[in-house]
């Protein structure tokens, strides 16, 4: 007899386990679908954890390359990177944190099924490859995520030709190494390889890296990766990659036309991600899908009843863009097991939804870029503020990048904050609550920021969007 649940989950990535701990929180009995080995999902076994533990041990790298600025003696010695040591703190860190996830799973009564679900129709779940089963559901959400894809002409075979999930495991690090996108995947595996001692190469499609964040913003990271010696190619299209013995050769398309010819240890695919849709039954089911993506309303919920969905697998409908981070899907995951549950829940504001990139220098950012205010036909105010002005940088030695205010100049409301440089996915949490709270820049100028700390940039930028930036 299949066992009976009021909530289940397919899928134990961010989305999906913060909802099931929600849903147990609010008395729902829930069960977990994950065929993977460990729970988490793709942010904490092959993207966000990992990634920024490796750009963690390249910051860490980067302080011992300068001990002697630091007044610290190495005796002589070269500073080498150990690359399994390396793998091996990450994975540690990993392994601790799934850990703690089964423990909450523990705490609050979840059950985790182990196998990959399918879905059967009338609330029935299987489940096969693991614990072959059947569950039946009151509720179900769809949490099964995304994974990297390739472009045309370029064929991923998992050894030269990689995604991010090869990367983050590399024994080696590379002689060489291009990258095919400048997306934060892409730009945080430059940092990473770069300070790790390969030559690294960015191709961008379009004009500029970062597409998605504000121009300036896009400039002073080009300006900094060149200084750091990574060299990049924008309003590049690649066009055919060959894996030759232990080397890829790639044929480009540059910005002025002309063919190009490349050659490298590696090719590292940062082109996106597009959703995991397969084997899930959805089109027996009648779910309607729009490009392999869940079609859901502005409450998750499905055109079949009963069937919710979150995170990187959504689309709202063709024309909207649906922001495919950890953090999305965790808010995501707690308003469908709220509504579930009864409650009374208000849609996600994406407009208020930061973007971090964990590149060098950090990027952090929310709400409208300068040109996104202006085409919307606001009358723009803005003011910038760098942070090499700031005590507490020069102490760091991260003078690179500023921090930038977005504000419409009839109400001072701030509208985007946009933020490249040291700690600047930290500071953009002030940021995000400006923008929920409607915050004017005037009242942002009037908070006291301490002294010293990389925070007084963000008052300091609002000064400057008044044009009384008072260390500028």
């Amino acid at each position: 007899m299949a066992q009976a649940y009021d909530l289940i989950v397919i899928g134990a990535g961010t989305g999906g386990y913060v909802a099931a701990i929600r849903a147990a929180q609010l008395g729902l009995k829930t069960a977990v679908v994950e065929r993977q080995k460990a729970l988490g999902g793709t942010c904490l076994l092959w993207g966000c954890i990992p990634t920024k533990a490796l750009l963690e041990h390249a910051h860490a790298l980067k302080i011992v390359q300068q001990a002697a600025d630091w007044g610290i003696g190495l005796g002589g010695v070269t500073p080498a990177l150990d690359v399994a040591a390396v793998h091996a703190r990450k994975d540690k860190i990993v392994s601790g944190l799934t850990k703690g996830i089964e423990s909450l799973f523990k705490k609050h009564g979840i059950a985790w099924i182990k196998g990959t679900a399918r879905l059967a129709g009338n609330g029935t779940v299987v489940v096969s490859g693991g614990e072959n089963q059947e569950l039946t559901g009151k509720h179900i959400i769809v949490a099964t995520g995304s994974s990297p894809r390739s472009v045309p002409g370029v064929a991923v075979d998992h050894t030269r030709i990689i995604t991010s999930d090869e990367a983050i495991h590399l024994k080696e690090v590379p002689g060489s190494i291009v990258i095919m996108g400048s997306g934060a995947v892409g730009v945080e595996f430059a940092s990473i390889f770069n300070r790790f001692g390969s030559k690294v190469t960015v191709i961008e499609l379009l004009p500029r890296l970062v597409p998605v964040e504000d121009e300036a913003v896009s400039a002073e990271l080009a300006r900094s990766f060149k200084k750091q010696g990574i060299a990049t190619l924008v309003g590049t299209k690649v066009t055919r990659a060959e894996v030759k013995g232990s080397s890829v050769t790639l044929d480009a398309l540059g910005a002025d036309g002309k063919s190009l010819t490349i050659s490298a240890d590696y090719l590292l695919v940062a082109t996106g991600r597009g959703p995991v849709t397969d084997g899930l039954g959805a089109e027996g089911l009648g779910l309607e899908l729009q490009r392999g993506y869940v079609k859901v309303d502005q409450y998750y919920r499905t055109n079949v009843a009963g069937i919710s969905a979150i995170g990187d697998v959504i689309t709202f409908g063709e024309g909207t863009r649906h922001p495919q981070l950890a953090h999305v899907s965790s808010a995501e995951g707690i308003l469908v097991a709220e509504r579930i549950a009864g409650h009374d829940v208000r849609p996600i504001n994406y407009g208020h939804v930061p973007g971090c990139t964990y590149c060098d220098p950090e990027i952090g950012s929310v709400g409208l870029t300068e040109k996104a205010a202006r085409d919307s036909g606001v009358d723009v105010q803005v003011g910038s503020f760098p942070f090499r002005v700031l005590g507490r940088a020069r102490m760091a030695d991260e003078l690179d990048g500023f921090v930038k205010i977005v504000a419409d100049k009839k109400y001072d409301e701030i509208l985007g904050v946009h933020i490249i440089g040291p700690r600047a996915t930290e500071l953009i949490a002030e940021a995000v609550l400006a923008l929920r709270t409607e915050c004017t820049v005037e009242e942002l100028i009037r908070t006291i920021h301490a002294h010293p700390t990389m925070s007084e940039a963000v008052g300091e930028a609002a000064h400057a969007t008044h044009g009384v930036a008072i260390h500028m």
